[in-house]
C-alpha cells in the first residue's frame, strides 16, 4: 500500500555553474540563470509503501511523517536561497531534478528498517512542471 503527503514551501535559487560565462549559463538554463536568482512555491508529496500494521490499520503515522518532512526539508529550506543557505547547492545546481535528489537523500535515513519504506518523492516546481525521484537504484 501507498501514502503520500503533501507540504508546501517556498525557496529561491540560481541556476549557473561556475566554470561557464554568463553566456553560456543563459544559454544551459535559460532564464534560471539570472544572477539574482527567482523563487518558486514547491509542492513536495512524499510516498511511503508498507503493509498496514494489523492493530492501528496504518501504514505509518501520518503526523509523525508531517514532523519528519518538517524537520528534514521543510524547516532548512523554507524562504532560503537554496545556492547560499542550504547544503550541498552551494556546490551543485539546484534544478529541481538535484532538489528532488537532495529531498530523498534527508528523508530516507528516517525509514531505514522501518515499518514503511520511502518510495518516491514527488517536487513540483511550477504547477506544469515536476519531479519523481525514488532513490538510487544501486
Amino acid at each position: 500500500m501507498l501514502i503520500t503527503r503533501r507540504v508546501e514551501f517556498s525557496a529561491s535559487h540560481l541556476c549557473s555553474q561556475a566554470s561557464l560565462t554568463p553566456e553560456e549559463n543563459r544559454a544551459l538554463y535559460g532564464a534560471a540563470a539570472n544572477p539574482n536568482g527567482h523563487g518558486h512555491n514547491y509542492v513536495l508529496e512524499v510516498t511511503l509503501a508498507g503493509d498496514p500494521d494489523p492493530s492501528t490499520g496504518m501504514v505509518f503515522d501520518l503526523k509523525h511523517l508531517k514532523e519528519i518532512i518538517h524537520q528534514a526539508v521543510i524547516e532548512p529550506m523554507d524562504h532560503r536561497f537554496l545556492n547560499y543557505e542550504v547544503p550541498p547547492f552551494q556546490k551543485v545546481v539546484p534544478t529541481a531534478e538535484n532538489v528532488a535528489a537532495e529531498i530523498w537523500n534527508r528523508l530516507q535515513p528516517s525509514f531505514n528498517g522501518g515499518p514503511a519504506r520511502l518510495q518516491n518523492v514527488r517536487l513540483y516546481e511550477t504547477e506544469d512542471l515536476y519531479v519523481d525521484y525514488s532513490g538510487d537504484p544501486q
